[in-house]
């Protein structure tokens, strides 16, 4: 959850995190508009119509949908796919309702990890790109910085970005100052393109060129690529200082560097092969392509952290298996490393790297992910305006509708892309959603497994009277309420004993983005030195026992670590002759369970204190 920090501290604090993606697509998004795989001439009626569409892109997609709508939507202040699946399927009574809601938040999340994977190597690359406009001899030396430079970034991940972080702020203030003060004087020197702020400049653009119009919006989209991470961050700072630092500093600083390249293409059409860098005077160039270069990996920890944030919501959720998740900071609960996560990105921005070659190449694949994260995003608040809102469908529909046309004409524009690239975070969103659902229904024909030879509680506890007990605390986990864990029966069928005191153990994720100590624990006194303890996480939230067992002290319940047991079922998963599951998907579920982080691990139960059971179990 957000900090409770001064509001001009959290404003800072959210220019330095928040905004990178989309503060850095002045690097690159008017080059590609008019130099791309759609170029267009560079011409004045094509400057004015152009600059009118990007303005008025920024203006809808990100300040009224994102700003202004959807970050409405927060779930107790968390925001993003997977909290906004969260907050409907708490609401949503229908099934089928709940099953469309659920597929379309995996798969914004599945489209996310492809979007992490291209920003941190289109921004770096084109932020280092600026070493060919101070020489172009240093050309060749571009791919091998540009490596070095997310080499770098990638290894840090481990040791934590706090440190790091308290100069994100100041410094993409900075970077934001240089873009409106680059543009500003251009402006002064051309002030005839702020006529392209009319948005009539964009209509008649495409009324005569709707074709080119159509095309032209595959690079557009490149202005707001970043909108999205408005939402998604939004738990972290809060709504309030987004808002400010959007609409009082990062916005107008955008649109006078764009109008600024605008500015100065009017002049000198031939500056269209990098207008960003050449806003700058020549002695400033090479302090630029430094400042770029810190704004680019500024963007990219951002999104990397948010690649970990999805991966943590994902593993609590029931998405993916159990998976080693480091916290970087005693302070800070958001400040995680997920080893498994991180090298996945940097083998795959790496690859991008070298195979795409540029940032012009890259902007082909770039695009695809994001309008369809944007795409589905409108579908879901649609849900939360009607079900969570109580707003009426007619006025849903008449903000919903514009909204999904304008998502949809950027999403068409930029399937075109796919042969040239796009198919990447494409490929990399359906793997992604293979994986997420194929844990997913996994996990359910599991526990319909395991129910089938559940014995009722009821009955076992009134059929142990002659059974030995000893002195200590056995805790067994299980996922189920119902029924007697398959550990205790395999450790009463082979040792022929209970303990004096045996704890029933269940962790639930709830649908909030954390639990309140208060509410953490509940416990059932089950009789005959039985005990049921339900522990609550919520989505944002890491198991540990040793913790939550501290807690039960308020309850009554004392627990000492050394003379208490934790009895872990193990389950092995075995193929059966006729399969519940695909044999391709009924593999993949297979090898997930097999890799899957221990539960020893996981929940932070201390090892010498446990004992595993295994069980196989027929899919």
């Amino acid at each position: 959850m957000k900090s409770r920090q001064p509001l001009p501290t959290l404003t800072i604090a959210a220019i330095g995190v928040v905004f990178g993606d989309i503060g850095t697509s002045p690097l690159y998004a008017l080059k590609e508009i008019f130099n791309g795989h759609h170029p267009l001439v560079v011409n004045e009626a094509n400057i004015l119509g152009l600059l009118s569409m990007v303005f008025w892109a920024i203006m809808v997609l990100v300040s009224i949908k994102y700003v202004a709508i959807i970050m409405r939507a927060d779930n107790r202040g968390e925001g993003g796919s997977l909290a906004l699946l969260a907050l409907i399927t708490e609401k949503a009574e229908h099934s089928g309702l709940k099953w469309i809601v659920t597929m379309l938040g995996i798969f914004a999340a599945a489209l996310f990890f492809g979007d992490s994977m291209i920003t941190p190597a289109i921004s770096v690359l084109s932020a280092v790109e600026g070493l060919e406009i101070i020489a172009p001899s240093l050309k060749q030396f571009i791919i091998p910085i540009t490596v070095g430079v997310l080499t770098g970034l990638f290894i840090i991940q481990k040791r934590g970005t706090g440190l790091v972080g308290l100069f994100f702020g100041p410094i993409m203030m900075l970077w934001f100052g240089v873009l409106g003060i680059l543009g500003l004087i251009q402006i002064f020197q051309n002030p005839n393109v702020l006529v392209g702020l009319n948005p009539l400049y964009a209509y008649h653009f495409i009324l005569n060129h709707p074709k080119l119009a159509f095309l032209a919006l595959s690079a557009v989209v490149l202005a707001v690529t970043g909108g999205e991470a408005l939402y998604t961050d939004m738990g972290h700072f809060g709504r309030l200082p987004i808002r400010l630092a959007w609409f009082g500093f990062v916005m107008p600083a955008l649109v006078l560097n764009y109008f600024g390249q605008g500015a100065l293409l009017l002049v000198d059409p031939e500056a269209i092969q990098n207008p960003f860098y050449l806003l700058a005077p020549d002695w400033a160039l090479i302090p630029m392509v430094i400042l770029a270069t810190i704004a680019t990996v500024i963007a990219s920890q951002a999104v990397i952290s948010g690649a970990f944030s999805v991966a943590r919501q994902a593993v609590q959720m029931g998405l993916l298996p159990r998976m080693v998740i480091v916290h970087t900071s005693g302070k800070e609960e958001g400040q995680i490393f997920v080893p498994f996560t991180n090298w996945t990105l940097y083998l795959a921005v790496v690859a991008l790297v070298i195979g795409f070659q540029s940032s012009s190449n890259l902007a082909a694949a770039y695009g695809i992910a994001v309008t369809g994260t944007m795409l589905i995003d409108t579908v879901l608040v649609s849900f939360v305006m009607v079900l969570i809102w109580q707003w009426s469908k007619l006025l849903t529909a008449m903000i919903v509708i514009p909204l999904l046309m304008i998502d949809i004409a950027f999403f068409s524009a930029n399937a075109l892309k796919i042969p040239d690239g796009g198919w990447f975070p494409l490929a990399i969103g359906f793997i992604s959603f293979t994986v997420l659902t194929t844990w997913l229904r996994g996990r359910k024909l599991v526990a319909e497994e395991m129910a089938k030879n559940v014995i009722p509680m009821d009955v076992f506890i009134g059929a142990i009277d002659d059974v030995h007990r000893v002195s200590g605390t056995a805790v067994f986990m299980t996922a189920s309420k119902d029924g007697v864990p398959s550990a205790l029966l395999h450790n009463l069928k082979h040792n022929q004993i209970l303990h004096e005191r045996v704890v029933l153990m269940t962790i639930k994720t709830t649908d909030t983005p954390t639990v309140q100590n208060k509410d953490r624990v509940s416990i059932e006194d089950m009789g005959k030195g039985f005990i049921r303890i339900i522990v609550r996480y919520g989505f944002m939230e890491n198991p540990d026992i040793p913790k939550a067992l501290q807690l039960c002290e308020d309850h009554g319940q004392t627990f000492e670590m050394m003379s208490t047991t934790f009895y872990l079922s193990r389950e092995t998963i075995v193929l059966a002759p006729k399969r519940l599951y695909a044999m391709w998907r009924a593999f993949l579920f297979k090898f997930m369970s097999k890799n899957a982080t221990s539960a020893t691990s996981y929940f932070k139960i201390p090892p010498n204190r446990v004992v595993e059971l295994g069980t196989q179990l027929l899919i």
